[in-house]
Parts: C-alpha cells; sequence; structure tokens
C-alpha cells in the first residue's frame, strides 16, 4: 500500500522522536517495531514530531519506514515534506541569521560553530553535529551576555519578529511556530478520524493536549512533566515502560481500542 499525501488516514499518529520512539540510550526503536507493523497494517499515519533538523530527520524517517509522510521538525517551526531529502534552499534560516547581525551581542548560534564545537557541547559525532547545523527554520546556541543584556537582546529580537525559546542548554531563535500548530495543519490537511499524539518533554505538551489522545512516554533520563488537563479526564495516560517499549504499548492499545471505520479510504 501507498501512503503520502493523498491518502486520507482513519488514525493519524504524531510523535516525538527522543525518549519516545527512540530509546533515550542509544536511539534505537526495535521494541516499537511490533507497533510500527500494525500501523502499516492499519493503513494509518505517522507523523514524526520533533526539535531535530529535516537534514537529521529525513533518513531516519526512511529507515524507520514512514517516509511517505511530512515530519514537523525543528520543534515545529517547519515540516519536512513527504518525499523531500532536505536539500531545498534554507530561506527562513537566512532571513534568521540576517536579523541576527542587527541585534545587540551575546548570542553565539550554530551558524557561528564549527561541528566540531557544535559536537563538543551536545555530545553528537562531527558528522551528526553537521545535520544539527544544517538548519532551515531555527537558530539554537549559548547566550555569553549578562541577564540584563540577555533582557536587551530579546526585546530587540521581539521587535524584528524573532520569538526565542530557552530550553535546558540552548537558547533558540525562531519566526515562530510549535510542534501543534504544525500538527493542527496536518490534521486539517489529512482530515483523520482521530488523533494520538506522544510525547516525553515539555515542549510536546501542547502536542498531547491537542490530539484525540495523548501519551506521556516514561523517561527516567529527564524529569517527568508536570500533571496536564486532559489527565483528569483520561484523555492523556502515561506509560510505565519507558522509551520505545512504552510506545509500543500505547500504539497497540490505541489501536485496539479503535475498530477501522468503515469509510476507511484511500483516495488518488
Amino acid at each position: 500500500m501507498q501512503w503520502g499525501m493523498s491518502y486520507f488516514p482513519d488514525i493519524l499518529v504524531f510523535s516525538d522522536l527522543d525518549g519516545t520512539l527512540l530509546d533515550h540510550r542509544d536511539y534505537s526503536w526495535d521494541a516499537a517495531l511490533p507497533a510500527l507493523r500494525a500501523l502499516r497494517q492499519r493503513g494509518a499515519g505517522l507523523v514524526l514530531a520533533t526539535s531535530k533538523t529535516a537534514a537529521e530527520v529525513a533518513p531516519l524517517r526512511a529507515r524507520i519506514g514512514f517516509e511517505d509522510w511530512p515530519a514537523i521538525v525543528e520543534n515545529g517551526a517547519g515540516v519536512l515534506e513527504t518525499g523531500s531529502d532536505a536539500d531545498d534552499a534554507p530561506v527562513q534560516y537566512d532571513r534568521l541569521r540576517a536579523c541576527l547581525r542587527d541585534l545587540p551581542e551575546g548570542f553565539e548560534g550554530f551558524g557561528d560553530m564549527s561541528a566540531e564545537t557544535v559536537a563538543g557541547i551536545t555530545g553528537l559525532s562531527v558528522k551528526a553535529a553537521r545535520l544539527a547545523k544544517t538548519r532551515h527554520f531555527t537558530e539554537p546556541g549559548l547566550w555569553h551576555g549578562s541577564p540584563g543584556d540577555l533582557e536587551e537582546f530579546l526585546a530587540a529580537a521581539r521587535e524584528v519578529g524573532v520569538q526565542a525559546r530557552r530550553g535546558g542548554r540552548f537558547l533558540t531563535l525562531s519566526f515562530g511556530g510549535t510542534k501543534a500548530d504544525r500538527m493542527e495543519d496536518l490534521i486539517r490537511r489529512f482530515g483523520p478520524r482521530v488523533t494520538l499524539a506522544l510525547g516525553d518533554a515539555p515542549n510536546d505538551a501542547e502536542m498531547l493536549e491537542r490530539a484525540d489522545r495523548g501519551v506521556i512516554v516514561a523517561n527516567s533520563a529527564t524529569p517527568p512533566l508536570p500533571m496536564l488537563d486532559g489527565e483528569a479526564t483520561g484523555r492523556i495516560r502515561r506509560t510505565r515502560l519507558e522509551g520505545p517499549r512504552g510506545w509500543c504499548k500505547a500504539v497497540t492499545d490505541f489501536l485496539n481500542e479503535h475498530e477501522p471505520a468503515e469509510d476507511t479510504r484511500q483516495h488518488g
């Protein structure tokens, strides 16, 4: 069965990668293979939703076997379309970097760093760091100035339409957009009967709340997510198993709870 832009799925799954579908230690998804096969057999869609770049996601998406579905990249600032190899010109990123030249000094972005420097900061291999530097929508980096200077920098960034999100290590700049924003776009495009979202981190919370069913995947390597609104009604659940094992059980349970709709169909 061919999926992709012309297919309207009964079920559409949105999934974070690191610590969710991918094991946080070795980045393996082997434990999730039974559920991935079940999704394929049902003709369900799987949209990867991650902070990774398109260059990082494209080969990974192909290996997982859902390259005929879009992926949400750079924390929702953009979408890697089906059939794309992530070689499109980074027009938005170039515009973002141009804006940085007019902002107060103190921010050092990935575009200012060598692959070796990014590897040293992140723990990635140099090869992986080069992919992480191949950006289209966002610019993560380090702040080297004082807290007061940072506030001045952020105010100046807002004046030119640049938004900033603070993470555990990096300050990430973009022209806006979240995983939940891109999720909304794709739901409107594909019109699924029911949606499932899985994640383990704060930047997944909006996506989990937006889906018909959300799953917080256990990850002992990070602090647990605070209680989300949907948990009170059971619409959002938590796994006991970690990473791809928890992901596999949650997706399998979801498929068992949702019988195929009679009008599930293929167009095109």
